[in-house]
């Protein structure tokens, strides 16, 4: 039977009633400090040893094997013999209400792991490897090996650790305060890898009890289940140094830059419809990228998220990568792989919002903490969704630190940061009165342009050669110009405004397009006041706006034309490329992510000309340096006539130091005949890309050997070509040598 109190001196009586309190609030798991009470007290160590274990029949010090004594009518226990001749972390052995027997080492014997300068920089927001810190690790600590946690929860009054292990029983394991920091720690030996845990956390104002996951988790639950997951060390080999050393030095203003953006639970899936592992995924999607020579694969969000039909774009896990398609190595071979074949993987990031889930970030410990106060300023109505405080130092360094964790521990080459007007614009998306200005009466938000121009500074200066890419769909000046000079520092942003006009010019009848001509060529106004990407996106594809193909006017004929004549455009206009995946074939149905693309339209001619035209534009785009070598630059583009607005045609030159390429888009299902265009040189000229071709399924019009100038002046230049311009088609051409 359990020892009572009645065999003890009375010293030890004496002891125990000035704890009464603090035991009342260790049993209520109301303690702010349990290591003030429970464990060998460094300060005391002549003092009888507390124990906290309910549901406990029996407590033993195992190496003295000598009971230890409950406190009548508790869940207490103490240890009377002498302290100094125990080990320095005792071992306990416990019987419980069911007769199992079970070993342990006291939490409470190991002093706090995180050092005053790690809880100094994180309150300055300055930790860019706070991920190392906070969250769960393993952790060998004087030969004994477990599992330390550790969370940032400032309005708590108790934190404790909760999981498999306890019963999801809050008062067995609660976490010890490091002050007014805010950041709570516990080391537990003997937890291993693949355990499920989760923060339980009382409100010390209201006394509210929230269960939350881990913000710095490195794995979570597949959903529908929400609890964190306790992750081994990483064992994964890297074998992409190469490829990390040539990117490093790399000039990527001036090098060719095609990504494929995919979403990888709906590119395809297994015979019965389920998910790809990230291994299988690795090897079917750089064969087809290869084949169709993208440089770069954009994934949208594989951090964790709960909700599939958010695409990843409601964040939990900013440290995790979904365990749909496999374990974090898994993901490490999926980049590895694409590195090896010489393919860049991008990661489409969101720091703008995150979801209101129970288990996340909202009112985290039982405070605004992640978020704004005033839902005028926190929440975004249009998603449902909470904004960021970024003028908080814990949460600008929680989304930093995440950031740099993908360039660093997953070796990605970018991030496209998501919603970034958003961010911008203290107004974006409210009606009058529903907004609050910053500090001078403006709509800007101040804290989230310092959030980004720190983003943006650290990423370049730690991870040089990596990219960072603004989806930004206003006017904001200078977005992706360096901060030194007033800019924001993003790497490139993406053309909304151009990706807007050519849809809507391209849905147009051709009857129709001579009177929006300026649709095609308003764009080069501002087109060189930033570094552009030209995005034909998954937002382009869903909720009702049709696939490119069925956005394309006329008949089955037309429109495979149209569409083929729309990727020319993209490919030879000034800019790096983006094209969502299933446009690379002609996918007829509307994006859906919860199925694969329609692979087997590809046994039809139409969508496999379409694939092969964009793997040769790919091709074209990456062997001609004329096509991207200054694609931000006004000395890479040239108009030869952007005023014929009669017959709906563009003609321009695209031009590096050695090289210039002809270009010629016939909008009109009229084949021209006898076209004339100045060149700029004398000679005999060569058609190195019809859209038209029959290879492609096209009429096989405009094809010709060779092209013999004309020493006739048109169009301001000192020599012309005439030639048959095929209908909804382009023509590329280069001087013969």
């Amino acid at each position: 039977m359990p020892t009572n109190t009645t065999d003890l001196d009375s010293q030890t009586i004496a002891y125990i009633h000035d704890l009464e309190k603090d035991l009342g609030k260790i049993a209520s798991a109301t303690h702010y400090d349990p290591r003030q009470i429970l464990g060998i007290q460094e300060n005391a160590p002549d003092k009888p040893i507390v124990f906290y274990a309910p549901d406990t029949l029996e407590l033993r010090m195992t190496e003295a094997d000598v009971p230890c004594r409950r406190i009548a009518d508790t869940d207490f226990f103490i240890y009377t013999g002498r302290c100094d001749s125990l080990p320095r972390h005792y071992q306990l052995t416990r019987i419980d209400r069911q007769n199992h027997i079970s070993y342990f080492y006291d939490p409470y014997s190991f002093a706090p792991l995180i050092s005053d300068y790690d809880l100094y920089l994180f309150g300055e927001g300055r930790h860019f490897n706070i991920y190392d810190i906070l969250g769960a690790h393993p952790k060998t600590v004087d030969g004994i090996s477990g599992t330390h946690f550790a969370v940032w929860a400032p309005n708590a009054g108790r934190v404790s650790v909760i999981g498999d292990f306890n019963n999801w029983d809050g008062r067995r394991h609660p976490m010890c305060s490091r002050g007014d920091n805010g950041v709570w720690e516990l080391f537990i030996p003997g937890l291993d890898a693949g355990t499920l845990y989760k923060f339980e956390i009382r409100n010390r104002y209201s006394g509210e009890i929230l269960t939350k996951s881990d913000p710095y988790a490195q794995q979570l639950e597949i959903r529908p289940q929400t609890a964190s997951v306790t992750c081994a060390t990483s064992i994964f080999e890297w074998q992409d140094h190469e490829w990390l050393a040539t990117r490093k030095e790399k000039n990527w203003l001036h090098e060719p830059m095609s990504i494929y953006e995919c979403h990888l639970g709906s590119w395809q899936r297994d015979e019965n419809g389920q998910f790809l592992n990230y291994r299988e995924l690795a090897h079917r999607l750089v064969e087809h990228v290869k084949e169709t020579g993208f440089t770069h694969i954009e994934l949208l969000p594989i951090t964790e998220h709960p909700l599939d039909a958010s695409w990843g774009y409601q964040t939990t896990g900013y440290f995790a990568a979904t365990s749909r398609f496999g374990s974090a190595d898994d993901c490490r071979y999926f980049i590895d792989y694409c590195h090896a074949h010489d393919i860049g993987v991008l990661l489409d990031w969101v720091p703008a919002h995150f979801p209101k889930d129970v288990h996340g970030l909202a009112r985290f410990d039982g405070t605004f903490l992640y978020e704004h106060e005033d839902p005028r300023r926190g929440e975004h109505r249009d998603w449902g969704t909470l904004i960021y405080n970024y003028g908080r130092n814990e949460v600008r360094n929680f989304l930093i630190a995440s950031a740099l964790f993908w360039l660093k521990e997953y070796h990605i080459d970018g991030l496209r940061v998501d919603a970034v007007a958003s961010m911008l614009y203290l107004d974006y998306s409210r009606e009058a009165g529903d907004w609050l200005p910053n500090q001078h009466g403006g709509n800007e938000n101040l804290e989230a342009i310092e959030f980004m121009r720190e983003l943006n500074t650290l990423t370049h200066e730690l991870h040089p050669g990596t990219v960072i890419m603004a989806e930004e769909s206003t006017a904001w000046p200078q977005v992706t110009r360096p901060v030194s000079l007033g800019g924001l520092g993003f790497s490139m942003k993406w053309n909304m405004g151009w990706m807007h006009d050519t849809l809507d010019y391209m849905s147009k009848d051709p009857v129709h397009r001579h009177f929006h001509h300026d649709q095609l060529t308003f764009g080069l106004l501002y087109l060189f006041t930033e570094n552009f990407i030209l995005p034909f996106s998954h937002d382009e594809v869903v909720h009702g706006k049709s696939s490119l193909l069925y956005k394309m006017p006329g008949d089955e004929w037309q429109r495979f034309a149209n569409l083929r004549l729309l990727y020319t455009y993209m490919f030879t206009y000034p800019g790096k490329k983006l094209l969502f995946m299933g446009c690379e074939f002609g996918q007829g149905d509307e994006w859906n992510h919860d199925k694969a693309l329609d692979w087997y339209v590809l046994q039809y001619p139409l969508h496999a000309g379409v694939q092969k035209l964009v793997a040769d534009l790919n091709s074209l785009y990456r062997t001609r340096p004329a096509l991207h070598t200054y694609d931000f630059d006004y000395d890479g583009f040239d108009w030869i006539d952007c005023h014929d607005t009669d017959q709906s045609i563009l003609s321009y030159m695209r031009k590096s130091d050695d090289e210039t390429i002809i270009v010629i888009l016939n909008f009109t299902p009229i084949v021209r005949h006898n076209y004339r265009i100045g060149v700029p040189l004398h000679g005999n000229y060569t058609v190195i890309f019809n859209s038209d071709s029959g290879f492609y399924a096209g009429s096989n019009v405009g094809t010709y050997p060779v092209i013999a100038s004309e020493e006739l002046a048109w169009m301001n230049r000192p020599a012309s070509l005439q030639l048959d311009l095929p209908p909804l088609a382009g023509l590329v051409l280069i001087k013969s040598e």
